[in-house]
Protein backbone atom coordinates (compact mmCIF):
# COMPACT_ATOMS: atom_id res chain seq x y z
CA UNK A 1 0.00 0.00 0.00
CA UNK A 2 1.61 3.57 -0.69
CA UNK A 3 1.78 5.69 1.51
CA UNK A 4 -0.02 9.49 1.06
CA UNK A 5 2.75 12.45 -0.12
CA UNK A 6 1.78 16.00 -0.24
CA UNK A 7 2.76 16.11 -3.51
CA UNK A 8 0.44 13.43 -5.07
CA UNK A 9 -2.13 15.89 -6.18
CA UNK A 10 0.38 16.85 -9.09
CA UNK A 11 -0.76 13.96 -11.26
CA UNK A 12 -3.65 14.29 -10.92
CA UNK A 13 -6.40 16.70 -13.28
CA UNK A 14 -6.27 20.40 -11.73
CA UNK A 15 -9.02 22.44 -12.37
CA UNK A 16 -9.80 26.32 -11.17
CA UNK A 17 -6.17 27.10 -11.14
CA UNK A 18 -3.68 28.96 -12.43
CA UNK A 19 -0.57 28.51 -15.23
CA UNK A 20 2.21 30.05 -13.88
CA UNK A 21 4.23 30.84 -16.71
CA UNK A 22 7.31 31.40 -14.63
CA UNK A 23 8.51 28.18 -13.28
CA UNK A 24 11.42 29.12 -12.12
CA UNK A 25 9.81 31.90 -10.10
CA UNK A 26 7.42 29.54 -8.73
CA UNK A 27 10.13 26.64 -7.86
CA UNK A 28 11.52 29.85 -5.62
CA UNK A 29 8.23 30.63 -3.97
CA UNK A 30 7.38 27.48 -2.97
CA UNK A 31 10.78 27.07 -1.45
CA UNK A 32 10.86 29.99 0.57
CA UNK A 33 7.18 29.14 1.96
CA UNK A 34 8.36 25.24 2.64
CA UNK A 35 10.82 26.97 4.86
CA UNK A 36 8.39 29.37 6.51
CA UNK A 37 6.60 28.79 9.52
CA UNK A 38 3.30 26.81 9.31
CA UNK A 39 0.27 29.01 10.03
CA UNK A 40 -1.34 26.67 12.75
CA UNK A 41 -0.65 23.50 14.42
CA UNK A 42 -2.03 19.94 14.56
CA UNK A 43 -3.39 20.06 18.18
CA UNK A 44 -5.24 23.04 17.10
CA UNK A 45 -7.04 21.21 14.30
CA UNK A 46 -7.49 18.33 16.91
CA UNK A 47 -9.43 20.31 18.79
CA UNK A 48 -11.47 21.68 16.24
CA UNK A 49 -12.07 18.23 15.12
CA UNK A 50 -12.87 16.85 18.43
CA UNK A 51 -15.83 19.92 18.39
CA UNK A 52 -17.14 19.07 15.08
CA UNK A 53 -17.46 16.19 16.21
CA UNK A 54 -19.40 17.40 18.92
CA UNK A 55 -21.45 19.55 16.53
CA UNK A 56 -22.34 16.12 14.76
CA UNK A 57 -24.11 15.08 17.68
CA UNK A 58 -25.98 18.24 18.27
CA UNK A 59 -24.26 18.71 21.43
CA UNK A 60 -22.50 22.36 19.19
CA UNK A 61 -23.30 24.40 16.83
CA UNK A 62 -20.84 25.79 13.80
CA UNK A 63 -20.81 29.56 12.79
CA UNK A 64 -18.86 29.69 10.06
CA UNK A 65 -18.63 33.16 8.64
CA UNK A 66 -16.22 35.70 6.85
CA UNK A 67 -14.95 37.48 3.56
CA UNK A 68 -15.93 36.15 0.34
CA UNK A 69 -11.86 37.07 -0.77
CA UNK A 70 -9.46 38.32 1.84
CA UNK A 71 -8.43 41.53 0.18
CA UNK A 72 -4.89 43.15 0.28
CA UNK A 73 -5.86 46.53 -0.42
CA UNK A 74 -8.06 46.54 2.27
CA UNK A 75 -5.78 44.32 4.91
CA UNK A 76 -6.18 46.54 7.97
CA UNK A 77 -6.46 45.89 12.14
CA UNK A 78 -10.02 47.48 12.27
CA UNK A 79 -11.34 45.02 9.47
CA UNK A 80 -9.81 42.37 11.54
CA UNK A 81 -11.39 43.65 14.37
CA UNK A 82 -14.77 44.05 13.20
CA UNK A 83 -15.34 40.72 11.61
CA UNK A 84 -14.35 38.74 14.59
CA UNK A 85 -17.16 41.41 16.70
CA UNK A 86 -19.58 40.53 14.47
CA UNK A 87 -18.96 36.97 15.00
CA UNK A 88 -18.80 37.70 18.73
CA UNK A 89 -21.72 38.68 18.74
CA UNK A 90 -23.71 36.04 16.43
CA UNK A 91 -22.03 33.52 18.51
CA UNK A 92 -23.91 34.82 21.95
CA UNK A 93 -26.86 35.25 20.17
CA UNK A 94 -26.84 31.86 18.98
CA UNK A 95 -25.04 30.85 22.36
CA UNK A 96 -28.40 32.57 24.39
CA UNK A 97 -30.98 31.49 21.86
CA UNK A 98 -29.66 27.57 20.79
CA UNK A 99 -28.38 26.72 24.66
CA UNK A 100 -24.98 25.62 22.93
CA UNK A 101 -21.99 25.96 22.76
CA UNK A 102 -20.61 27.62 19.32
CA UNK A 103 -17.82 26.61 17.49
CA UNK A 104 -15.97 29.85 16.03
CA UNK A 105 -14.64 29.63 12.50
CA UNK A 106 -13.97 32.19 10.53
CA UNK A 107 -13.30 32.85 6.92
CA UNK A 108 -9.80 33.82 7.91
CA UNK A 109 -6.30 34.42 7.17
CA UNK A 110 -6.20 32.30 3.98
CA UNK A 111 -9.24 33.05 2.24
CA UNK A 112 -7.09 34.79 -0.96
CA UNK A 113 -8.28 32.22 -3.83
CA UNK A 114 -11.81 32.11 -5.64
CA UNK A 115 -12.95 29.96 -8.29
CA UNK A 116 -15.12 31.73 -11.29
CA UNK A 117 -17.19 30.54 -13.56
CA UNK A 118 -15.19 31.41 -16.74
CA UNK A 119 -11.31 31.64 -17.13
CA UNK A 120 -11.70 35.21 -19.07
CA UNK A 121 -13.96 37.85 -19.14
CA UNK A 122 -14.87 40.99 -20.97
CA UNK A 123 -14.87 45.02 -20.33
CA UNK A 124 -15.78 46.90 -23.40
CA UNK A 125 -14.94 44.58 -25.74
CA UNK A 126 -11.64 43.64 -24.03
CA UNK A 127 -11.13 40.30 -23.47
CA UNK A 128 -8.38 39.48 -20.29
CA UNK A 129 -7.88 36.68 -18.07
CA UNK A 130 -10.30 36.55 -14.97
CA UNK A 131 -9.53 37.65 -11.57
CA UNK A 132 -8.87 34.73 -9.47
CA UNK A 133 -7.78 36.65 -5.97
CA UNK A 134 -5.10 38.26 -4.51
CA UNK A 135 -3.14 35.20 -4.20
CA UNK A 136 -3.16 34.78 -7.85
CA UNK A 137 -3.55 38.05 -9.67
CA UNK A 138 -4.64 41.20 -9.28
CA UNK A 139 -8.11 42.97 -9.63
CA UNK A 140 -7.24 45.71 -11.63
CA UNK A 141 -8.70 45.19 -15.63
CA UNK A 142 -5.07 45.17 -17.31
CA UNK A 143 -3.16 43.14 -19.07
CA UNK A 144 -0.45 42.58 -16.23
CA UNK A 145 -2.34 42.89 -13.69
CA UNK A 146 -4.18 39.15 -14.44
CA UNK A 147 -0.82 37.22 -15.09
CA UNK A 148 -0.61 35.11 -11.98
CA UNK A 149 2.03 36.00 -9.77
CA UNK A 150 3.95 33.49 -7.79
CA UNK A 151 4.87 35.83 -5.67
CA UNK A 152 1.76 37.17 -4.49
CA UNK A 153 1.80 33.57 -2.57
CA UNK A 154 4.49 35.40 -0.16
CA UNK A 155 2.05 38.52 0.49
CA UNK A 156 -0.44 36.32 1.42
CA UNK A 157 1.38 34.01 3.81
CA UNK A 158 2.57 37.19 5.48
CA UNK A 159 -1.28 38.89 5.43
CA UNK A 160 -2.44 35.78 6.94
CA UNK A 161 0.03 35.34 9.82
CA UNK A 162 -0.57 38.60 10.51
CA UNK A 163 -4.22 37.97 11.03
CA UNK A 164 -3.71 35.45 13.12
CA UNK A 165 -1.27 36.93 15.12
CA UNK A 166 -4.17 39.64 15.95
CA UNK A 167 -6.92 37.00 16.10
CA UNK A 168 -4.84 34.76 18.56
CA UNK A 169 -4.49 38.38 20.90
CA UNK A 170 -8.11 39.15 20.51
CA UNK A 171 -9.40 35.45 21.25
CA UNK A 172 -7.11 34.87 24.29
CA UNK A 173 -6.39 38.70 25.38
CA UNK A 174 -9.36 39.96 26.86
CA UNK A 175 -10.98 41.62 23.93
CA UNK A 176 -13.61 38.48 24.03
CA UNK A 177 -14.66 38.27 27.47
CA UNK A 178 -17.94 37.55 28.06
CA UNK A 179 -18.08 40.62 30.27
CA UNK A 180 -17.51 43.16 27.09
CA UNK A 181 -20.27 42.22 25.63
CA UNK A 182 -21.92 45.30 25.81
CA UNK A 183 -18.79 46.61 23.76
CA UNK A 184 -19.46 44.67 21.15
CA UNK A 185 -21.04 47.41 19.28
CA UNK A 186 -20.37 48.50 15.85
CA UNK A 187 -22.92 51.01 13.53
CA UNK A 188 -26.31 49.23 14.10
CA UNK A 189 -27.47 51.50 17.67
CA UNK A 190 -30.70 52.70 15.29
CA UNK A 191 -32.07 48.96 13.74
CA UNK A 192 -34.24 46.72 16.22
CA UNK A 193 -31.54 43.72 16.06
CA UNK A 194 -29.39 46.21 18.15
CA UNK A 195 -32.16 47.14 21.01
CA UNK A 196 -32.57 42.98 20.85
CA UNK A 197 -29.12 42.44 21.17
CA UNK A 198 -28.47 45.18 23.91
CA UNK A 199 -31.44 43.94 25.88
CA UNK A 200 -29.88 40.20 25.52
CA UNK A 201 -26.93 41.85 26.96
CA UNK A 202 -28.67 43.35 29.63
CA UNK A 203 -29.68 39.74 30.38
CA UNK A 204 -26.28 38.04 30.11
CA UNK A 205 -24.77 41.01 32.26
CA UNK A 206 -27.11 40.42 35.00
CA UNK A 207 -26.83 36.91 35.32
CA UNK A 208 -23.24 37.25 35.42
CA UNK A 209 -23.35 39.79 38.31
CA UNK A 210 -25.65 37.07 40.00
CA UNK A 211 -23.05 34.47 39.88
CA UNK A 212 -20.39 36.34 40.86
CA UNK A 213 -22.38 37.71 44.26
CA UNK A 214 -23.34 34.16 44.40
CA UNK A 215 -19.03 33.17 44.59
CA UNK A 216 -18.49 31.82 41.28
CA UNK A 217 -15.32 32.59 40.37
CA UNK A 218 -12.07 30.77 39.54
CA UNK A 219 -11.74 28.80 36.42
CA UNK A 220 -15.79 28.95 35.80
CA UNK A 221 -15.33 32.95 35.61
CA UNK A 222 -11.65 32.77 33.79
CA UNK A 223 -12.97 30.41 30.81
CA UNK A 224 -15.97 33.33 30.22
CA UNK A 225 -12.93 35.71 29.33
CA UNK A 226 -11.15 33.84 26.54
CA UNK A 227 -13.00 31.99 23.41
CA UNK A 228 -11.60 29.17 21.13
CA UNK A 229 -11.17 31.07 17.32
CA UNK A 230 -10.30 29.08 14.14
CA UNK A 231 -9.53 30.08 10.43
CA UNK A 232 -10.73 28.43 7.50
CA UNK A 233 -10.41 28.69 3.95
CA UNK A 234 -10.75 27.22 0.41
CA UNK A 235 -8.32 25.02 -0.36
CA UNK A 236 -7.89 25.80 -4.17
CA UNK A 237 -4.18 27.18 -4.98
CA UNK A 238 -2.48 23.59 -4.05
CA UNK A 239 1.02 24.95 -4.58
CA UNK A 240 0.52 27.05 -1.53
CA UNK A 241 -1.04 24.70 -0.09
CA UNK A 242 1.74 21.94 -0.64
CA UNK A 243 4.14 24.15 0.66
CA UNK A 244 2.68 24.81 3.61
CA UNK A 245 1.93 21.45 4.72
CA UNK A 246 3.95 19.99 7.93
CA UNK A 247 4.10 16.21 9.38
CA UNK A 248 2.69 16.81 12.45
CA UNK A 249 5.65 15.29 14.93
CA UNK A 250 3.26 13.73 17.77
CA UNK A 251 1.63 11.82 15.28
CA UNK A 252 3.69 11.38 12.42
CA UNK A 253 0.26 12.32 10.39
CA UNK A 254 -0.16 15.62 7.44
CA UNK A 255 -0.94 18.99 8.70
CA UNK A 256 -2.29 21.71 5.84
CA UNK A 257 -0.56 24.04 8.08
CA UNK A 258 -2.38 26.93 5.86
CA UNK A 259 -5.41 26.98 8.30
CA UNK A 260 -7.39 24.81 10.63
CA UNK A 261 -10.39 23.93 8.66
CA UNK A 262 -9.83 23.68 4.65
CA UNK A 263 -12.60 22.80 2.17
CA UNK A 264 -13.17 21.75 -0.98
CA UNK A 265 -15.80 23.50 -3.28
CA UNK A 266 -18.48 22.73 -5.77
CA UNK A 267 -16.10 23.21 -8.20
CA UNK A 268 -13.47 21.27 -7.65
CA UNK A 269 -14.74 18.17 -5.65
CA UNK A 270 -14.17 15.30 -9.16
CA UNK A 271 -12.98 12.43 -7.77
CA UNK A 272 -9.68 11.48 -8.48
CA UNK A 273 -9.25 15.15 -8.81
CA UNK A 274 -6.35 17.24 -7.56
CA UNK A 275 -8.11 18.79 -4.83
CA UNK A 276 -9.73 15.75 -3.16
CA UNK A 277 -6.25 14.18 -3.71
CA UNK A 278 -4.86 16.48 -1.41
CA UNK A 279 -7.52 16.79 1.24
CA UNK A 280 -7.93 13.14 1.66
CA UNK A 281 -4.52 13.31 3.25
CA UNK A 282 -4.05 16.03 5.99
CA UNK A 283 -5.66 15.48 9.39
CA UNK A 284 -7.03 18.63 9.14
CA UNK A 285 -11.19 18.78 9.21
CA UNK A 286 -12.80 19.13 5.92
CA UNK A 287 -15.33 20.82 4.22
CA UNK A 288 -17.08 19.98 1.22
CA UNK A 289 -19.08 22.02 -0.47
CA UNK A 290 -22.49 20.40 -2.11
CA UNK A 291 -24.61 22.08 -5.02
CA UNK A 292 -27.67 20.60 -6.69
CA UNK A 293 -24.96 18.76 -9.58
CA UNK A 294 -23.62 16.62 -6.63
CA UNK A 295 -24.99 12.96 -7.32
CA UNK A 296 -25.62 10.16 -4.65
CA UNK A 297 -22.71 7.83 -6.02
CA UNK A 298 -20.56 11.14 -6.02
CA UNK A 299 -21.04 12.08 -2.45
CA UNK A 300 -20.98 8.32 -1.38
CA UNK A 301 -17.21 7.92 -2.78
CA UNK A 302 -16.25 11.12 -1.42
CA UNK A 303 -17.13 10.07 1.85
CA UNK A 304 -14.85 6.56 1.88
CA UNK A 305 -12.33 9.21 0.40
CA UNK A 306 -12.11 11.88 2.60
CA UNK A 307 -13.00 10.07 6.02
CA UNK A 308 -12.60 6.31 4.95
CA UNK A 309 -11.96 5.94 9.10
CA UNK A 310 -15.53 7.45 10.30
CA UNK A 311 -13.80 9.87 12.16
CA UNK A 312 -16.60 12.51 13.83
CA UNK A 313 -15.75 15.55 13.31
CA UNK A 314 -13.28 15.09 9.84
CA UNK A 315 -15.91 15.78 7.49
CA UNK A 316 -18.33 18.35 7.12
CA UNK A 317 -20.79 18.45 4.78
CA UNK A 318 -21.85 22.50 3.57
CA UNK A 319 -24.83 22.67 1.40
CA UNK A 320 -25.35 25.26 -1.02
CA UNK A 321 -28.74 24.97 -3.38
CA UNK A 322 -30.89 27.80 -3.33
CA UNK A 323 -33.29 29.22 -1.90
CA UNK A 324 -36.40 26.85 -3.07
CA UNK A 325 -34.73 24.24 -4.25
CA UNK A 326 -33.07 22.71 -0.54
CA UNK A 327 -36.12 20.13 -1.00
CA UNK A 328 -35.58 19.00 -4.10
CA UNK A 329 -31.45 18.12 -2.98
CA UNK A 330 -30.98 17.63 0.54
CA UNK A 331 -33.55 14.60 1.56
CA UNK A 332 -31.43 12.48 -0.88
CA UNK A 333 -27.85 13.13 0.30
CA UNK A 334 -29.24 12.79 3.53
CA UNK A 335 -30.43 9.21 2.88
CA UNK A 336 -27.20 8.52 1.48
CA UNK A 337 -25.48 9.70 4.73
CA UNK A 338 -27.88 7.73 6.92
CA UNK A 339 -27.12 4.54 4.77
CA UNK A 340 -23.71 4.78 4.85
CA UNK A 341 -24.11 5.29 8.67
CA UNK A 342 -21.70 8.08 7.83
CA UNK A 343 -19.96 10.76 10.76
CA UNK A 344 -20.85 14.18 9.26
CA UNK A 345 -21.65 17.85 9.76
CA UNK A 346 -24.30 19.08 8.37
CA UNK A 347 -23.86 22.99 7.85
CA UNK A 348 -25.83 25.77 5.27
CA UNK A 349 -24.58 27.71 2.81
CA UNK A 350 -26.97 29.96 2.20
CA UNK A 351 -25.07 32.58 0.11
CA UNK A 352 -23.87 30.83 -3.05
CA UNK A 353 -27.16 29.27 -4.43
CA UNK A 354 -28.66 32.59 -4.19
CA UNK A 355 -27.00 35.06 -6.23
CA UNK A 356 -28.12 37.42 -8.47
CA UNK A 357 -27.29 39.88 -10.93
CA UNK A 358 -29.57 43.42 -9.79
CA UNK A 359 -31.44 45.77 -12.10
CA UNK A 360 -28.42 48.23 -11.31
CA UNK A 361 -25.95 45.63 -13.00
CA UNK A 362 -24.75 44.77 -9.64
CA UNK A 363 -24.04 40.95 -8.28
CA UNK A 364 -26.59 40.48 -5.96
CA UNK A 365 -27.70 38.55 -3.53
CA UNK A 366 -31.47 38.79 -1.62
CA UNK A 367 -31.82 38.41 2.21
CA UNK A 368 -34.80 37.37 1.85
CA UNK A 369 -33.45 34.24 -0.33
CA UNK A 370 -31.09 33.38 2.49
CA UNK A 371 -32.86 33.50 5.30
CA UNK A 372 -35.57 31.24 3.23
CA UNK A 373 -32.61 28.58 2.42
CA UNK A 374 -31.26 28.03 5.89
CA UNK A 375 -35.09 28.05 7.36
CA UNK A 376 -35.44 25.08 4.44
CA UNK A 377 -32.49 23.52 5.83
CA UNK A 378 -33.44 23.79 9.09
CA UNK A 379 -37.16 22.37 8.31
CA UNK A 380 -35.72 19.41 6.00
CA UNK A 381 -33.50 18.47 8.96
CA UNK A 382 -36.24 18.90 10.88
CA UNK A 383 -38.21 16.12 8.71
CA UNK A 384 -35.75 13.71 8.31
CA UNK A 385 -34.89 13.94 12.21
CA UNK A 386 -31.19 14.56 11.51
CA UNK A 387 -28.94 17.55 12.85
CA UNK A 388 -28.02 20.54 11.71
CA UNK A 389 -25.27 21.24 12.97
CA UNK A 390 -23.87 24.88 11.20
CA UNK A 391 -24.17 27.76 8.71
CA UNK A 392 -21.82 29.23 7.01
CA UNK A 393 -21.96 33.03 6.02
CA UNK A 394 -20.19 35.26 3.79
CA UNK A 395 -20.42 38.83 5.96
CA UNK A 396 -18.03 41.38 6.70
CA UNK A 397 -18.18 43.69 10.20
CA UNK A 398 -17.92 46.89 7.08
CA UNK A 399 -21.27 48.58 6.91
CA UNK A 400 -21.21 47.80 3.22
CA UNK A 401 -24.59 47.68 0.70
CA UNK A 402 -24.09 44.30 -0.95
CA UNK A 403 -27.04 42.06 -0.28
CA UNK A 404 -30.58 43.67 -0.45
CA UNK A 405 -32.81 43.77 1.84
CA UNK A 406 -32.90 43.42 5.67
CA UNK A 407 -35.01 44.84 8.60
CA UNK A 408 -32.41 48.30 7.29
CA UNK A 409 -34.29 47.73 3.58
CA UNK A 410 -30.48 47.59 1.58
CA UNK A 411 -32.28 48.62 -2.10
CA UNK A 412 -30.94 48.37 -5.43
CA UNK A 413 -30.70 51.93 -5.79
CA UNK A 414 -28.26 51.49 -2.64
CA UNK A 415 -26.00 48.92 -4.01
CA UNK A 416 -23.80 51.49 -5.32
CA UNK A 417 -22.99 53.66 -2.56
CA UNK A 418 -20.96 50.92 -0.46
CA UNK A 419 -20.15 48.17 -2.90
CA UNK A 420 -16.72 46.96 -1.82
CA UNK A 421 -16.43 43.32 -2.68
CA UNK A 422 -13.78 42.47 -5.34
CA UNK A 423 -15.83 38.89 -5.18
CA UNK A 424 -19.24 38.05 -4.50
CA UNK A 425 -21.51 40.35 -2.03
CA UNK A 426 -21.27 39.71 1.83
CA UNK A 427 -23.68 40.43 4.51
CA UNK A 428 -23.12 43.62 6.32
CA UNK A 429 -22.90 43.55 10.57
CA UNK A 430 -26.67 44.76 10.39
CA UNK A 431 -27.69 41.83 8.04
CA UNK A 432 -25.44 39.23 9.75
CA UNK A 433 -26.71 40.24 13.39
CA UNK A 434 -30.21 39.66 12.39
CA UNK A 435 -29.89 36.49 10.52
CA UNK A 436 -27.53 35.09 13.81
CA UNK A 437 -31.30 36.05 15.77
CA UNK A 438 -32.97 34.31 13.23
CA UNK A 439 -30.89 31.11 13.33
CA UNK A 440 -31.10 31.08 17.27
CA UNK A 441 -34.95 30.72 16.98
CA UNK A 442 -34.67 27.92 14.64
CA UNK A 443 -32.64 26.10 17.40
CA UNK A 444 -34.68 27.08 19.96
CA UNK A 445 -37.36 25.74 18.69
CA UNK A 446 -35.24 22.35 17.50
CA UNK A 447 -34.69 22.17 21.25
CA UNK A 448 -38.34 22.29 22.06
CA UNK A 449 -37.11 25.70 24.18
CA UNK A 450 -40.03 27.76 23.44
CA UNK A 451 -39.02 30.21 26.19
CA UNK A 452 -36.01 31.03 24.61
CA UNK A 453 -37.04 31.79 21.26
CA UNK A 454 -39.93 33.68 22.77
CA UNK A 455 -37.17 35.82 24.44
CA UNK A 456 -34.82 36.17 21.13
Amino acid sequence: MTTWQKSDWRSRPRVQMPDYTDAEALAAVEAQLAKYPPLVFAGEARKLTAKLGEAAQGKAFLLQGGDCAESFSEFSADTIRDTFKVLLQMAVVLTYGAKLPIIKVGRMAGQFAKPRSAPTEVVNGVELPSYRGDIINGFEFTPEARIPDPNRMLQAYTQAAASLNLLRAFSKGGFADIHRVHSWTLGFTDSDEAEKYRDMANRISDTLAFMTAAGVNGDTMNSLSVVDFFTSHEALLLEYEEALCRVDSTSGNWIAGSGHMIWIGDRTRQIGGAHVEFCKGVMNPIGLKCGPSISEDDLRTLIETLNPKNVPGRLTLISRFGAGTVGDHLPRLIKVVRDMGANVVWTCDPMHGNTIKSASGYKTRPFESVLREVQEFFAVHAAEGTIPGGVHFEMTGKDVTECTGGVRAVTDEDLSSRYHTACDPRLNASQALELAFLVAEELANRNGDAAAAAAL
